[in-house]
């Protein structure tokens, strides 16, 4: 097992974790350095892995349940590649390699999961940021479990219906909590939660249905974007939270992760899926 992240990685957390980056600072180095975010999520029970960006150990032993970022990165093509948590380099993936693009300003999260049938696979997607009216939050529903078509509930009714993997859907609600379940599309009984989902003023709160149906392993993991105001006053920054059964850990790497990107020209393509409830 390595214990050990590349210089430039370990730099960037320590950077992060000790000084800290403010939002102006960090709206103004996007400004200058033409940067997007990145932020990982290990959806694949069972299955700890490591994470390669741009063919650089990024995430070492990464542990299903756990959300990473966001990374700092230059705008522009990067490639993601999953191998096992014992692999010498990103020669010989497990998932992937991913190709993405990211856009100047956006933010992105790449999810390692297992696709409708069971299989490993990843997904990409654009982290919605926006604007919103003055207290109210956003709701983004992402279907990466191996599992059918799922009607999502909030409150006891049903918000989303017939969602599929890998595909999402947004809805704009009051801020406050949020009683979210999901069952399989035209059931009743869920297949995960009642669980209390705390949504914020002038942010996206991302919830993902990952693990296994069939294994009965599914599991809830929130992902939270702010700064979504209809007035903002800094730029999005991300932040988790994870039930305790899923192991959750919140990773922060800092702005000297752009060493990672450095000099990437990889051919990358963004997936961005939505269905209609």
């Amino acid at each position: 097992m390595r214990t050990s992240l590349p210089a430039a990685v370990t730099a960037a957390m320590s950077l992060a974790l000790v000084a800290g980056a403010t939002p102006a600072f960090a709206q103004s180095q996007a400004e200058e350095t033409n940067t997007a975010s990145l932020s990982v999520l290990h959806a694949v029970p069972d299955t700890p892995v490591d994470v390669y960006v741009n063919g650089a150990l990024t995430l070492d032993d990464f542990a299903p349940g756990q959300l990473a970022g966001p990374l700092e990165l230059p705008a522009g093509d990067i490639q993601v590649a999953i191998t096992a948590s014992d692999a010498q380099d990103a020669s010989s993936p497990v998932i992937g390699p991913v190709d993405l693009t990211l856009g100047a300003g956006t933010m992105n999260t790449a999810v390692a999961h297992l696709d409708a049938e069971g299989a490993p696979t990843a997904s990409a997607f654009v982290d919605d940021t926006s604007g919103l009216e003055a207290g109210q939050g956003r709701v983004t529903v992402r279907h990466v479990a191996a599992a059918p078509a799922v009607d999502v509930w909030a409150n006891g009714e049903v918000a989303v219906q017939s969602l599929t993997n890998p595909n999402e859907e947004s809805l704009e609600v009051p801020a406050g909590a949020v009683q979210a379940a999901v069952s399989l599309a035209g059931e009743t009984d869920p297949v995960l939660g009642p669980q209390d989902i705390a949504v914020m003023e002038g942010a996206n709160t991302i919830v993902y249905a990952w693990g296994s149906a069939a294994d009965g392993n599914l599991a809830l993991a929130t992902q939270t974007v702010q700064g979504m105001h209809s007035a903002p006053d800094g730029v999005p920054t991300g932040g988790t939270q994870l039930p305790a059964d899923s192991q959750g850990m919140w990773y922060v790497l800092g702005a000297g992760v752009l060493a990672l990107g450095a000099g990437a020209a990889v051919t990358l393509q963004r997936r961005r899926a939505r269905t209609n409830a």
